[in-house]
């Protein structure tokens, strides 16, 4: 039986209500202006009329190589072979698009949006949030310090890359967190600075619970915070189907935002701008916002813990993160110049600071640690494997990529 899908449409009186303001050059109050950017070096990235304040930070994160390998990135299913199952690249355009489909009809500051949206899963490590718990365990139990892709996304642009970017743009990216739903998202109130920005990104590497407690300083932070959730929650549904993860298919419950992608997506902005338009946050109805939290548990239930897609990556990536952490660990500490470690990570990133003409901390400069866990986290799936492979030829662990016809 063909299942019926339900979308809904912005209301008459809110749709009159936008176009009103928009025939009549309405300007949201709470936007981000362009005239509001705050850099670390003020001197350096001034806007003009052809490229605008946030305009500069989306191009400069397109720029920076780490965006490359986005596309390599495990999304939630690793060792596939299958072009049609996402990767990262595809999560991040689908946020933006997302998060800019909600700022345009809220009025807000779509280039910040989708500065912020491009560069949020930019530290992310390869296999999903899966690597990104085993980086993080191991890098604590060396470091007593919590990784985290948010935070080390941050880092990449800001410490590693050292790219100038807004400080709007880079408390967006921090504040990301997809992983907590919220009836309403309100930015903080209080005024943003470097000097509170470096504070707050600190105290997430010392407490893993700080990350809960992150708020974005923007409407635009906060839109891009909630994209990211509407992003991932059909689209991981869709592609577990198309691997014939379920023998049968789950019978999710929710009957207002709908279980397919493009109903969740458009179901969800719409809700979104109804309870939203004209207001200082973001909001949605309860049973919206209830709906919501109930797909992304099950999703949890259904995709995320299940024994097909986590038993690979327990029985033979896991230890090969530990062997190469500590392979690598034992590199850094040496600095030799013709290791597999200088060579393709350190004088990498020498490389693509060399002409950054903002003042920045040479590289070698870090810590062995973070500088191991700043590999690592760079790496893409084929990239970990292949250098796992390079380091460890007779490693028992052998990886079998699952392709178009198993």
């Amino acid at each position: 039986m063909k299942k019926t899908t339900h979308y809904i449409n912005l209301s008459k009186e809110t749709a009159a209500r936008i176009e009103e303001d928009r025939e009549k050059g309405r300007i949201n109050p709470y936007a981000c202006k362009d005239s509001d950017v705050i850099r670390r070096d003020p001197a350096h990235d001034i806007a003009n009329l052809h490229r605008p304040s946030f305009v500069r930070d989306i191009e400069k994160i397109m720029n920076v190589p780490y965006y490359n390998r986005y596309s390599d990135k495990t999304q939630v299913f690793s060792l596939v072979r299958n072009d049609d199952i996402s990767r990262r690249a595809l999560h991040v355009q689908f946020v933006s698009r997302i998060a800019r489909n909600i700022g345009r009809l809220l009025g807000l500051n779509t280039d910040l949006i989708e500065a912020i949206a491009l560069g949020h899963d930019i530290g992310h490590t390869p296999f999903g949030h899966a690597g990104e718990r085993a980086l993080s365990e191991i890098y604590h139990a060396h470091t007593g310090r919590y990784f985290s892709h948010n935070v080390h996304s941050v880092r990449v642009l800001d410490d590693i890359c050292c790219q100038n970017l807004s400080l709007q743009t880079l408390d967006g990216i921090i504040c990301h967190n997809g992983e907590m739903e919220l009836k309403e998202y309100r930015p903080r109130t209080d005024r943003a600075s470097f000097e509170k920005f470096d504070e707050m990104k600190e105290e997430c590497f010392r407490d893993q619970s700080a990350i809960k407690k992150l708020i974005p300083c923007t409407l635009e932070g906060c839109v891009v915070r909630v994209s990211d959730i509407i992003a991932y929650i059909g689209k991981d549904r869709q592609d577990a189907e198309k691997l014939k993860l379920f023998d049968e298919t789950p019978a999710y419950s929710q009957k207002k935002i709908g279980t397919t992608n493009a109903e969740i997506i458009n179901n969800m902005i719409v809700n979104i701008v109804e309870n939203s338009y004209g207001k200082p946050y973001l909001a949605m109805d309860d049973d919206y916002f209830h709906e919501l939290a109930m797909a992304k548990k099950e999703n949890y239930s259904h995709i995320y813990g299940n024994e097909k897609t986590e038993a690979a990556f327990k029985e033979s990536i896991e230890p090969m993160f530990g062997e190469l952490y500590e392979a690598l660990l034992i590199q850094a500490k040496k600095m030799d110049p013709e290791s597999v470690f200088v060579r393709h990570h350190v004088e990498y990133i020498e490389k693509i600071t060399r002409y950054v003409h903002v003042e920045h901390r040479p590289y070698r400069e870090n810590t062995p640690d973070d500088m191991v866990a700043d590999y690592i986290a760079g790496m893409t799936d084929d990239y970990f494997i292949d250098l796992h492979a390079c380091l460890f030829p007779g490693s028992g662990h052998k990886v079998r990529y699952k392709g178009y016809f198993d």
